[in-house]
């Protein structure tokens, strides 16, 4: 079984490149996030197509989670337990989907960026991971050998060879002690990031910004991660960064993460 994430930056924009991807990398299971788009405007059609089974939520033109399966889409949960709000009215985002998809609970995260270290958004932030990770315990507790996926886009580099130039960030979020210590907070809750055990190469990006010819240059950031319970990253035997992506025209500003799973036992 293959399951990926992609941060797709606009599915509508985007669509005939995500088909494409799935046509030619045979991953069964697609977390997607920042697909910007109500319900009623995701292409649902593209995917069924090809054979997948679509799970989404959308509210606006801003974030936007979604799961396509061609092994199946069942127990489709919208926001984890706890999930913290944010906005006037205060609302839940669409920025977690949890689906079961070959026998395996995906959840499709975008975590908040956070936006400035003064700015609310960042202690939203960090208040949002902080449920999430009580929530993926909560799992555990009560399953030790369920097989679970977190796999989106985090918002955080967890370490200094994670971006470009750590002095570039000095001052900005993504690489603050709090981010990192929050999304640590994960791996203590019995998860393991497997694609740094299978990547483990120092300066391995996922995302590089469209300014300033940050591709080009190799400017980026590794902040699309994918943790495993672990029970699912005993199954996990290979991940790749699929940085042509990030290549031609109409590309996202992030790659897919792939992960490759043994049969399960």
């Amino acid at each position: 079984m293959r399951v990926a994430t992609w941060n797709i930056n606009s599915i509508r924009a985007r669509t005939e490149r995500a088909v494409a991807f799935l046509e030619r990398s045979g991953v069964d299971v697609l977390a997607l996030q920042e697909t910007k788009c109500k319900d009623e405007q995701f292409p649902h059609e593209a995917f069924e197509a090809l054979g997948y089974e679509v799970a989404h939520v959308g509210y606006s033109q801003w974030n936007g989670v979604a799961v396509v399966s061609r092994v199946g889409i069942d127990d489709v949960e919208i926001g984890f337990p706890g999930m913290p709000t944010w906005g006037e009215p205060a609302a839940a985002e669409a920025r977690a989907i949890g689906v079961t998809a070959g026998g395996v609970r995906v959840w499709s995260l975008y975590v908040p960026n956070g936006r400035a270290i003064d700015d609310p958004h960042y202690a939203y932030k960090l208040d949002w991971l902080a449920h999430l990770r009580d929530a993926a315990a909560g799992w555990l507790a009560a399953d030790p050998g369920a097989q679970v996926a977190l796999v989106g886009d985090w918002n955080i580099a967890p370490l200094d060879t994670d971006v470009w130039d750590p002095a570039w960030f000095a001052g900005r979020t993504h690489v603050t002690p709090a981010e990192r210590d929050a999304f640590a907070a994960i791996a203590h809750a019995g998860y393991t990031e497997v694609s740094r055990v299978h990547l483990p190469a120092e300066h391995t990006y996922t995302y590089w910004d469209y300014q300033q010819l940050r591709f080009p240059k190799n400017k980026g950031m590794r902040i699309d991660l994918t943790y495993a319970s672990p029970a699912l990253a005993a199954r996990v035997t290979g991940v790749t960064i699929v940085r042509d992506e990030r290549k031609g025209k109409g590309a996202s500003d992030h790659v897919p993460v792939v992960l490759d799973l043994a049969e399960d036992a």
